[in-house]
């Protein structure tokens, strides 16, 4: 393979929309390996910052938690697509190209699906009455997750 060819993530292969059971299947993987993260990520505050439960300091905590898992969720789907529950699942996020998606595109993807869950979970209920099944979030952005290779 020459320098010049892409990686194994950005090149396009067949676009195979997942079903839905197992990307609510990887939502429910993902919520348990967050669990880990975020008591990780609180640990590492509350030992070097100290209280976060009262005033201004409740709001510095969660915004820092969501810029945590934001950092691991565009990490992972700006390396290989996947974060280890897709990965688990066989699922991999591409672009409307088939190709990796874009590190702003990564981040409204994190952004959206973050307000998707806070309403509700209704963008990813969305999918039910999608005609290609997709979240809110993928329709809106044309990003889709498909089948990959376990």
């Amino acid at each position: 393979m020459s320098p010049e060819a892409p990686a194994t993530a950005d090149v396009p292969g067949p676009m195979l929309l997942a079903p839905l059971w197992p990307r609510f299947g990887a939502i429910v993987y993902e919520s348990v390996l967050l669990f880990g993260i975020t008591f990780l990520a609180s640990w590492i505050f509350v030992t070097t910052i100290g209280d976060a439960t009262i005033g201004p300091m409740r709001f510095v905590f969660r915004g820092y938690l969501f810029a945590v898992i934001g950092v691991y969720f565009v990490f992972c789907w700006r390396r290989t697509g996947q974060t280890l529950a897709m990965k688990t699942w066989g699922l991999r996020l591409r672009g409307p190209d088939g190709r990796a998606i874009s590190l702003p595109a990564s981040i409204a993807r994190y952004t959206l699906a973050v307000v998707s869950a806070t309403c509700a979970g209704a963008g990813f209920l969305w999918a039910f009455v999608d005609r290609d099944r997709q979240f809110l979030h993928d329709r809106l952005l044309g990003t889709r997750i498909v089948r990959a290779p376990i």
